[in-house]
């Protein structure tokens, strides 16, 4: 478990050029070996649903008859092959865990007939109070999040079978994981510009992956990948896309076009799959212009264009007047710039409101947990295990504010791996 920002009842100092290490007990403080969980509620039927429903049995699909709506539209590309199944999706209300969390462990309870699929994707909130990219989580397997979040949320991906069985999730829980977070630069960061080929979406009165029924002129993207896909009429990810000078700010509201995996945008240490293409790089594109797999997409079919975005109607026509599908420059979240990295401590230790042991304890940091943070400082010398190092590096706090802990007890060099002096 990542345990971050305790408030505790009383400041524990230590002796100048000695060691900080926090106290094993005390008041307000939590052991870092229990595991912390948490129950999704699944009962809210809301605008975060596409073709769900809640019986008694538990949460399944309204309608699990296989039918063009209910797959991805995958827009200019649709084509012979998708596979003929229903499927389903339900986001979840957001859950506050109350600390610092890097990893978490998915156990739904769920009926999953033969031909059915029942997938968990989560994201949280970080630092910023902006959401991670979704990841979808494994069997009873760690899932490391992008960065350390203090909050949750978890959405259900519902596939019926081809005879239109249909699987039922009656429950679901979190559970925190000691693991590090991703690499910082898989946080949702700006990325780009890309050169992508652009196709149109079209495809008005069908439903796309998050629930939106498109309408005429509509205004938003499709991306080849559910990990920046937003909720219904939400804007948590969004892509700026210029054309002959025009440039349009638009969400992510679809899956397509041909992958529904492939988030090139992501370093390839993270990328979900065709990790062996660098950053930036379609699959499609790839198997279009070189042959990648075979010349095909994760389906099987064969690539007919090198699409890496799909345009709904009003951003093709009329936010960057288009009149054929054609090459534009894509940049993925922005005007975000991220701000923070995550370090590990070694052992436990007090995070005070200052960088000198005199100040107050805000919180603490406890070994093999990972944490995010904003940058270093020069601070009170404090010595561990025969070393002494006067960096303390700042740490936002779960319920606000900052603090600061020595550099002494971080892994890496004397800041533990932030580069940003505080200012």
């Amino acid at each position: 478990m990542t345990v971050g920002v305790l408030a505790v009842g009383a400041s524990i100092t230590a002796v100048a050029g000695t060691a900080e290490a926090a106290e094993p007990t005390g008041v307000g403080k939590s052991s870092p070996s229990a595991t912390a969980s948490w129950r999704v509620d699944l009962s809210r039927l809301t605008a975060m649903q596409h073709n769900t429903r809640r019986t008694s049995r538990g949460l399944t699909l309204a309608d699990s008859q296989p039918r063009g709506d209910h797959n991805p539209p995958t827009a200019a590309t649709l084509a012979p092959g998708q596979p003929d199944t229903a499927r389903g999706s339900y986001t979840a209300p957001e859950v506050n865990a109350g600390q610092w969390v890097s990893a978490v462990v998915a156990k739904p309870d769920a009926s999953v007939p033969a031909g059915t699929r029942v997938e968990v994707d989560v994201r949280g909130r970080g630092v910023d109070g902006g959401w991670t990219e979704w990841r979808t989580t494994k069997p009873d397997s760690i899932l490391s999040l992008p960065e350390p979040v203090s909050k949750l949320q978890a959405r259900v991906i519902l596939t019926s079978a081809a005879d239109g069985a249909a699987p039922v999730v009656s429950g679901l829980e979190l559970q925190s994981a000691a693991a590090p977070a991703e690499s910082a630069t898989a946080a949702a960061t700006a990325y780009g510009p890309v050169r992508l080929f652009a196709t149109r979406e079209g495809l008005v009165g069908h439903t796309t992956a998050n629930g939106h029924v498109i309408k005429s002129r509509d205004h938003f993207v499709a991306l080849p990948s559910r990990r920046m896909l937003a909720s219904n009429g939400g804007n948590e990810y969004r892509v700026k896309v210029c054309y002959k000078g025009r440039c349009e700010t638009a969400p992510v509201w679809d899956v397509g076009p041909w992958n529904t995996r492939d988030d090139y945008w992501n370093p390839s240490s993270v990328r979900e799959t065709f990790r062996d293409l660098p950053q930036g790089r379609p699959e499609a594109q790839a198997a279009y212009q070189n042959g990648y797999n075979n010349g095909k997409d994760e389906f099987g079919r064969t690539v007919a264009n090198p699409a890496g975005i799909d345009l709904a109607d009003g951003t093709f026509w009329d936010g960057l007047a288009m009149t054929n599908n054609d090459w534009v420059d894509v940049t993925f979240n922005p005007g975000s710039s991220g701000g923070t990295v995550t370090v590990t401590a070694w052992a436990q230790a007090n995070v005070r409101s200052c960088a000198t042991t005199t100040c107050a304890v805000v919180s603490q940091v406890y070994a093999n947990q990972t944490y995010p943070a904003v940058c270093w400082t020069v601070g009170e010398k404090v010595t561990a295990e025969g070393v002494t190092n006067d960096k303390w590096v700042k740490l936002p706090l779960v319920a606000g504010g900052y603090g600061y802990v020595s550099g002494i007890y971080l892994t890496g060099d004397q800041t533990g791996g932030v580069t940003t002096r505080c200012t």
